[in-house]
């Protein structure tokens, strides 16, 4: 592992034991991930993709091979703070406020209170959320929700965030706006992003690599180096070079298909 990596799998197996025999979820799965890169997964439903995510987070356990985050087990990083974990859904408590929400992590986590103002309020400026702090969630639209808990994610300051598939839900000219909002955030924060998503056009727009995952049992059939800038306005899905990229994102899915039948 070199100085820069922050992701590390290798040969990376896991296999669940269901009622109808056992799941191979993810199979021989290798795959670095540098300091300040945003890496997208896609691959059709049930490939592994959130499974990977949560193999990162400590939130399921490989039968085989080995993951590191920060050189660290997926367990000892959970420790240090080591990532930020973003929902499908934003998973707010509704009789807190968003100020609330956020705070809640750095209150379990003994942050003083003066201390859990500041990151608060620097947090709810990052996600553009200044003056929302004492609404509460049944009061903010759904993509505003989501940025509250990009927010609450941030909010311990941890060098890496990991993103199941957060604008899902969203209808497609809030999931753009997002998408925009999202990628201004990373190149203020310089995080090092795991994103996943089911949106050929979404993973193309933000990623500097995507990683394109085959049906069950889950591995990866391509990674795909973006030549794009790192400062894209959504008008650069309709060059060539975007559409290229695109393509061989589709191209990598259809044969990922084909090997699995």
């Amino acid at each position: 592992m070199n100085a820069t990596t922050v992701v590390e799998a290798r040969d990376l197996d896991l296999v669940f034991q269901t009622g109808d025999g056992p799941v191979h979820a993810l199979k021989d799965v290798n795959l670095s991930i540098d300091k300040g890169d945003f890496v997208s997964f896609i691959g059709p439903s049930g490939c592994g993709k959130t499974t990977f995510l949560r193999v990162m987070a400590a939130l399921e356990q490989p039968t085989g091979g080995t993951v590191t985050v920060n050189g660290m087990s997926p367990e000892e990083a959970r420790r240090k703070r080591a990532y930020g974990y973003v929902f499908q859904a934003a998973g707010l408590y509704p009789w807190r406020t968003i100020a609330g929400n956020i705070r809640l992590p750095l209150e379990i986590m003994g942050f003083s209170r003066a201390e859990q103002e500041e990151r608060v309020a620097r947090v709810l400026k990052l996600v553009d959320l200044e003056g929302f702090g004492g609404k509460y969630p049944w009061q903010l639209s759904g993509g505003m929700q989501q940025r509250a808990s990009i927010a609450r994610a941030l909010g311990f300051d941890a060098d890496i965030l990991l993103m199941d598939e957060p604008f899902g839900a969203l209808d497609e000219i809030v999931r753009d706006h997002l998408n925009e909002q999202l990628l201004a955030l990373w190149a203020r924060t310089g995080k090092t992003i795991a994103f996943v998503t089911h949106s050929i056009p979404e993973a193309v727009f933000l990623s500097t690599r995507i990683v394109v995952m085959s049906p069950r049992p889950g591995r990866i059939t391509d990674v795909i180096e973006s030549p794009l800038p790192r400062e894209r306005p959504l008008e650069i899905r309709d060059t060539a070079q975007f559409i290229e990229i695109a393509h061989r994102v589709r191209e990598g899915l259809r044969a990922g298909h084909s090997d699995a039948l």
